[in-house]
């Protein structure tokens, strides 16, 4: 059985780690947060500090969106979006991992505290029962503060998350 998680698209170009965990995976990933890749893509704005890795994650988004462009991904991707809260056939990325994205809807329920993409993450992990996976140490912060009733790791607690600690 593999570990779930919601997280991002763009977690997973930034964090080569994601796609090569040490037990299977399943990343719940809502759409919004894959249209968010494009953006990126065409975005001058640097996604990390040092220009090298700058240059790296770029391309790890744009070979992320061609893959999930092609046309047996796209299908599935596609049929999620037909109905509110739909999700994917998994799409898998090698033989540990998969992508499972969730037509996810933001319902305004946390938007004083919380931006749209936030709000569907939180309200995609309470529905799932899953814990969230993230680099944002602030957004943590603010769940914490906001008493959120969800589970969430920093990306740097990636292993110790993966191995099972936590409670579904």
């Amino acid at each position: 059985m593999s570990r779930q998680f919601v997280t991002e698209g763009v977690m997973v170009a930034i964090y080569g780690q994601l796609l090569a965990p040490a037990a299977e995976v399943e990343y719940i990933v809502p759409y919004t947060t894959l249209l968010e890749l494009y953006e990126f893509r065409s975005s001058d704005e640097p996604l990390i500090d040092n220009p090298a890795d700058d240059k790296h994650v770029k391309q790890k988004v744009v070979e992320l969106i061609e893959y999930l462009e092609e046309p047996l991904n796209k299908k599935k991707i596609n049929r999620a979006l037909q109905v509110p809260w739909g999700k994917s056939l998994p799409i898998l990325f090698g033989d540990s991992v998969a992508f499972t994205v969730i037509n996810a809807v933001d319902t305004a329920q946390y938007g004083e505290y919380f931006d749209p993409i936030e709000t569907e993450l939180l309200l995609t992990a309470q529905r799932e029962n899953l814990p969230i996976l993230t680099d944002q140490t602030d957004w943590i912060e603010r769940i914490l503060e906001a008493s959120v009733p969800v589970q969430v790791f920093d990306i740097e607690d990636f292993d110790f998350a993966v191995e099972g600690i936590y409670l579904p």
